[in-house]
Protein backbone atom coordinates (compact mmCIF):
# COMPACT_ATOMS: atom_id res chain seq x y z
CA UNK A 1 0.00 0.00 0.00
CA UNK A 2 1.24 3.24 -1.00
CA UNK A 3 2.18 5.28 2.31
CA UNK A 4 1.06 8.47 0.98
CA UNK A 5 -2.31 7.42 0.99
CA UNK A 6 -3.93 8.00 4.47
CA UNK A 7 -7.40 6.41 5.55
CA UNK A 8 -10.17 8.59 5.59
CA UNK A 9 -13.36 7.13 6.96
CA UNK A 10 -14.56 7.48 10.03
CA UNK A 11 -12.95 11.50 11.24
CA UNK A 12 -14.68 14.31 12.24
CA UNK A 13 -14.91 16.44 10.37
CA UNK A 14 -15.68 14.03 7.38
CA UNK A 15 -12.56 13.89 4.80
CA UNK A 16 -12.91 16.72 2.39
CA UNK A 17 -13.38 16.26 -1.17
CA UNK A 18 -9.43 17.65 -1.10
CA UNK A 19 -8.27 15.05 1.11
CA UNK A 20 -10.33 12.28 -1.03
CA UNK A 21 -9.11 13.74 -4.37
CA UNK A 22 -5.34 13.50 -3.00
CA UNK A 23 -5.94 9.78 -2.15
CA UNK A 24 -7.36 9.40 -5.45
CA UNK A 25 -4.01 11.07 -7.60
CA UNK A 26 -2.03 9.09 -5.37
CA UNK A 27 -3.47 5.94 -6.24
CA UNK A 28 -3.45 6.61 -10.13
CA UNK A 29 0.62 7.81 -9.77
CA UNK A 30 1.21 4.24 -7.90
CA UNK A 31 -0.20 2.04 -10.29
CA UNK A 32 0.38 3.94 -13.80
CA UNK A 33 3.78 4.50 -12.33
CA UNK A 34 3.62 7.97 -13.48
CA UNK A 35 4.05 10.99 -11.35
CA UNK A 36 3.21 13.32 -14.33
CA UNK A 37 2.14 11.85 -17.67
CA UNK A 38 2.95 12.52 -20.81
CA UNK A 39 0.82 14.84 -23.05
CA UNK A 40 -0.55 11.37 -24.48
CA UNK A 41 -1.61 10.00 -21.33
CA UNK A 42 -2.66 13.29 -19.38
CA UNK A 43 -6.59 12.48 -20.45
CA UNK A 44 -6.46 9.14 -19.39
CA UNK A 45 -4.94 9.79 -16.30
CA UNK A 46 -7.24 12.77 -15.08
CA UNK A 47 -10.08 10.63 -16.13
CA UNK A 48 -9.06 7.79 -13.95
CA UNK A 49 -8.10 10.47 -10.95
CA UNK A 50 -11.74 11.85 -11.34
CA UNK A 51 -13.65 8.16 -11.69
CA UNK A 52 -11.30 6.63 -8.16
CA UNK A 53 -12.12 10.12 -6.41
CA UNK A 54 -15.65 9.63 -7.40
CA UNK A 55 -15.75 5.62 -6.62
CA UNK A 56 -14.00 6.57 -3.02
CA UNK A 57 -16.50 9.73 -2.50
CA UNK A 58 -19.49 7.74 -2.66
CA UNK A 59 -17.82 4.71 -0.61
CA UNK A 60 -16.96 6.97 2.26
CA UNK A 61 -20.48 8.49 2.35
CA UNK A 62 -22.13 5.35 1.87
CA UNK A 63 -19.73 3.34 4.87
CA UNK A 64 -21.53 2.80 8.52
CA UNK A 65 -18.99 2.95 11.18
CA UNK A 66 -20.10 1.32 14.56
CA UNK A 67 -16.90 3.33 16.47
CA UNK A 68 -17.06 6.69 17.69
CA UNK A 69 -14.96 9.19 14.81
CA UNK A 70 -11.47 9.60 15.21
CA UNK A 71 -9.93 12.84 16.16
CA UNK A 72 -7.49 14.08 13.30
CA UNK A 73 -5.14 15.80 16.00
CA UNK A 74 -5.10 12.27 17.63
CA UNK A 75 -4.23 10.21 15.05
CA UNK A 76 -1.62 13.20 13.56
CA UNK A 77 0.10 12.87 17.12
CA UNK A 78 0.37 9.11 16.86
CA UNK A 79 1.83 9.06 13.13
CA UNK A 80 4.46 12.00 14.01
CA UNK A 81 5.25 9.31 16.88
CA UNK A 82 5.71 5.98 15.04
CA UNK A 83 7.63 8.20 12.39
CA UNK A 84 10.03 9.35 15.02
CA UNK A 85 10.65 6.37 16.06
CA UNK A 86 10.60 3.99 12.84
CA UNK A 87 13.46 7.02 11.54
CA UNK A 88 15.28 7.10 14.94
CA UNK A 89 16.41 3.87 14.66
CA UNK A 90 17.68 4.90 10.95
Amino acid sequence: MCRNIKTLNNFEPPATDDEIKAAALQFVRKISGFNKPSQKNAEAFEKAVEEIFSVSRNLLENLVSTGAPRDREIERAKMMERNRKRFERA
